[in-house]
């Protein structure tokens, strides 16, 4: 017998960030509530849901009063273990890129196994700005017409929504079976450890002069991907202060 599709779903949040038209928050609330999540979050909007929100909504009012808002992508994220970017354009950054069904099927067996999950979606005109995508383990990409890929917003988060209905109803995905040993670690976890690496790296003169930045993105990606848990987190933290620690004393030699 297949599991509520609900069981897992509180653990899905659907994050616009900077989203410049109203109507688009309440056509967005309309897309989850039609596909039984319930978790929008707001980062920074350019205008507050007002009336053209609540009517686009047709219904979805409770999703869309119940949206949280934030100051940034950081906060909204915070406590996430996978962080998906939904993007249409090649960046800079260099992430992961799943098709939107791949995309769901991982965030619903993090999410069965005990993990917060963000999808996220940027600016109508803009989308995701290269720091906002650096804060994500993943890039999500619809594969739209090359022709005229332009789609909006909320029909973005409804194919988004639909695949993660999807998967939901697909037994709650492949790790519902069994809970992790160790937590994986939390977005504000990994975001604390690439803080000290860098902080670390410096101390040890690791860059010899050279700008720290490439060095850093390629770090990020590589740890990023091994999906590192809260021990292996707090064993990294270890030998970083150890290395600091050695660093220190040859200095004083």
């Amino acid at each position: 017998m297949n599991p509520d599709p609900a069981r897992h779903a509180s653990r899905l949040r659907i994050v616009l960030v900077g989203t410049q038209h109203p109507g688009n928050i309440g056509s967005a609330a309309r897309a989850l509530k039609t596909m039984g999540l319930a978790r929008l979050v707001l980062v920074a909007p350019e205008k507050s849901p007002n009336a053209e929100s609540s009517a686009l909504a047709a219904g979805a009012d409770d999703v869309l009063d119940a949206a949280a808002v934030y100051p940034d992508l950081a906060a909204a994220v915070a406590d996430c273990r996978l962080v998906l970017g939904c993007t249409a354009r090649s960046r800079r950054v260099q992430l992961e890129e799943l098709l939107p069904r791949e995309a769901a099927s991982r965030a619903v067996a993090e999410a069965a196994a005990g993990a917060e999950v963000a999808l996220v979606f940027g600016r109508e005109r803009t989308g995701l700005d290269n720091h906002e995508l650096q804060l994500c383990h993943a890039a999500v990409h619809i594969p739209a017409n090359p022709d005229y890929s332009s789609l909006n917003l909320a029909a973005a988060v409804q194919v988004l929504a639909y695949e993660l209905r999807l998967a939901l109803l697909d037994d709650a995905g492949p790790t519902g079976q069994a809970e992790p040993r160790d937590p994986p670690a939390a977005h504000d976890e990994m975001e604390g450890l690439f803080a000290h690496l860098s902080q670390t790296l410096e101390q040890i003169d690791f860059h010899k002069g050279r700008a720290p930045e490439s060095a850093m993105r390629k770090l990020r990606r590589m740890f990023l991907r091994a999906r590192l848990d809260q021990r292996e987190v707090r064993l990294l933290h270890g030998i970083l202060a150890d290395a600091e620690r050695m660093a220190m004393l040859a200095g004083r030699r």
